[in-house]
């Protein structure tokens, strides 16, 4: 891993209180979808080796794309409010890439990508790196949320499902009764039986999890109940998202 000085280009609201903070590209800095790397604070005062200064992401922009993009949640943390204060233009450094979440290799058998909230970041990549690359490899994304405000990049995630004939969005939202937009897909939350169905007649599924360490282990127990091989399943933790 290589550590790069890069400038803030521009930052957007995904979801409510979640921002995507887009950075320069360095030059040759080569990652695989579902890859992540450190972001670290610069400036006086900033400990880089603690968690105020440095926070790792997953990467949610694709390998062909000419930036480097994070997405968080606005957390009361000294780290997320120095990140949110950051100005257009100012650095941070990106320390990486890192992280073995990345799609197995064989087109042939379907990939099934879990998220629930945040944790759908290194999903985005790889959904966005096959598109372009018109991949043939089946893949599906269950996605839960609380309401369709909450659900980062839900449009983009919508769009892809129709570029791309090989994606599947499966989106579900857990708390519709506190909705203010409105929502005609599924409700409740994924637990065994969601996943048979949506998995039904899937080529040899390979298991993606990304999330919180409790998510991440609830889900991997869920999948257990769902029959899944324990062989099948690959996930990655992370902390304060």
């Amino acid at each position: 891993m290589a550590t790069h000085t890069v400038h803030l280009k521009s930052k957007n609201e995904v979801a409510n209180g979640t921002m995507a903070f887009h950075f320069e590209k360095p030059a040759g800095f080569d990652f695989r979808p579902g890859q992540a790397l450190d972001v670290i604070l610069v400036g006086p005062g900033v400990d880089a080796g603690s968690a105020d200064g440095r926070h790792a992401f997953s990467i949610v922009s694709a390998p062909h794309e000419d930036e480097i993009v994070v997405t968080t949640r606005m957390r009361n943390s000294t780290f997320k409010k120095a990140l949110g204060s950051l100005p257009l233009g100012g650095t941070v450094q990106l320390d990486g890439p890192f992280g073995s979440l990345t799609m197995h290799k064989k087109v042939e058998r379907a990939g099934v990508m879990i998220a629930g909230g945040i944790g759908v970041t290194p999903f985005m990549s790889i959904a966005r790196h096959a598109a372009e690359q018109h991949s043939v490899q089946p893949l599906v994304l269950l996605y839960s949320n609380r309401r369709p405000e909450d659900t980062a990049f839900l449009a983009e995630l919508q769009s892809l499902e129709k570029k791309n004939p090989h994606f599947k969005l499966v989106a579900t939202m857990t708390d519709m009764d506190a909705a203010s937009e409105p929502w005609s897909g599924a409700t409740g939350f994924i637990d065994a039986a969601f996943i048979q169905q949506a998995v039904k007649g899937l080529p040899s599924p390979v298991f993606y999890v990304s999330g919180p360490p409790g998510m991440v282990e609830a889900m991997r127990h869920t999948l257990e109940q769902a029959g899944i091989d324990e062989d099948d399943v690959r996930s990655e933790e992370f902390y304060g998202y």
